[in-house]
């Protein structure tokens, strides 16, 4: 079973690794700095709560077998574009960004509950497991950009 941002020991192993990040660090693939991505992963998280709106894409990811292999199997591709209002934030204080996203993380148990999920940009209408399973590999994708 994949991991997922609805367990207390997945939020817990991610927020370790986000304390091993570093604002210098430097990235294996892609084109965003660490606070870029720190910044990306927050507005993500955002997105998933329904602060940030972002604009639907139609594409192949909305089908149901697809989107089912990329939330839980396949491997996460290297430098895929995301959606622009994912990257459109400069970052700003790194500490507040940081202190921020572990936030977001830590709480993420509070959407359980939750029935008024937004529409990923990509992947339409998901389930709450898909957005913890999600979420979960996100964050993954991201922390092993930077090493951690």
């Amino acid at each position: 079973m994949p991991k997922s941002l609805w367990d207390a020991a997945a939020r817990q192993e991610v927020l370790g690794r986000l304390k091993l990040l570093e604002p210098n660090a430097t990235a294996r693939w892609g084109s965003m700095s660490a606070p870029q991505m720190l910044a990306h992963c927050l507005d993500w998280m955002h997105m998933t709560s329904g602060e940030l709106a972002t604009e639907p894409r139609n594409n192949f990811l909305r089908f149901t077998l697809v989107k089912q292999l990329a939330i839980y199997w396949l491997p996460f591709p290297k430098g895929v574009p995301t959606a622009p209002e994912l990257i459109a934030r400069q970052p700003v204080d790194w500490g507040d960004e940081h202190a921020a996203l572990c936030g977001c993380v830590e709480s993420f148990d509070q959407f359980r509950s939750r029935s008024d999920w937004p529409v990923h940009p990509a992947f339409g209408t998901l389930t709450p497991r898909a957005w913890g399973v999600l979420g979960y590999r996100h964050l993954d994708h991201h922390l092993r950009q930077f090493g951690v």
